[in-house]
């Protein structure tokens, strides 16, 4: 199983970008997922979380900004980022637990894309 995350790149304060995380391999089905982001010297967060059922978390510094979605027949989580604010530059990961199709339930990571927000 592999996660490759896409959509990242440099955006100005206030523009939008939308995260996409791709999952192949041998899947049964994607179960909770979201997304994390690691600014350059802080720890990585969480930035919002969607289970298979579509109920979704988010972290407080982005609630009202950040929608997460998912596809669960492409296999792929997605991260709409609006208003977005310099404090938001990171490397975005996308993560979660998947189901083989030999029924082993495991956490898979993503290489990350990096988001700038600057002028």
């Amino acid at each position: 199983v592999q996660l490759q995350a896409s959509g990242g790149g440099l955006v100005q304060p206030g523009g939008s970008l939308r995260l996409s995380c791709a999952a192949s391999g041998s899947i049964f089905r994607l179960n909770d997922m979201g997304w994390y982001r690691q600014a350059p010297g802080k720890q990585r967060e969480l930035v919002a979380l969607i289970t298979r059922n579509f109920t979704t978390n988010y972290a407080d510094s982005v609630k009202g900004r950040f929608t997460i979605s998912r596809d669960n027949i492409e296999h792929t989580v997605y991260l709409q980022m609006n208003s977005l604010k310099p404090e938001d530059t990171a490397v975005y990961y996308c993560g979660g637990s998947v189901t083989t199709t030999t029924f082993v339930r495991r956490d898979y990571w993503g290489p990350g894309t990096l988001v700038t927000v600057s002028s």
